[in-house]
């Protein structure tokens, strides 16, 4: 039962975190276009990132998309963190890991409404 809730609040966490920065890049806010601009992103790149990252933390919430959301969301950070290794970012790889390990916790975890 506790894990059940620890996963909660960590799925809440990860949900709030992607709706975050999904909108930031949605509504092409200026910070978000500088760092995908360091990668040669454009704009309608960026927006696009970003309603796949909505996307993924709506999916999260949901049993039955629950992997699917994860992979996305997962697969997003993975990106952002192999573009900064291209450019030796290391400050910037050391910000995304712990989110990235987020996502795969949760997946261990599973959902918590899942019925076994």
């Amino acid at each position: 039962m506790i894990l059940k809730i620890i996963n909660s609040v960590l799925i809440l966490f990860a949900v709030f975190m992607g709706t975050k920065h999904g909108w930031n890049m949605l509504t092409a806010k200026p910070e978000m276009l500088e760092m995908f601009g360091k990668w040669d992103f454009s704009k309608n790149a960026v927006v696009i990132n970003g309603a796949v990252t909505l996307l993924a933390s709506v999916l999260i919430l949901f049993p039955k998309t629950f992997v699917w959301g994860n992979f996305l969301m997962a697969a997003g950070i993975l990106m952002i963190i192999c573009l900064q290794l291209l450019n030796k970012d290391l400050k910037g790889v050391a910000t995304e890991i712990p989110f990235l390990v987020l996502n795969l916790v949760i997946i261990y975890l599973q959902h918590p409404l899942k019925n076994n």
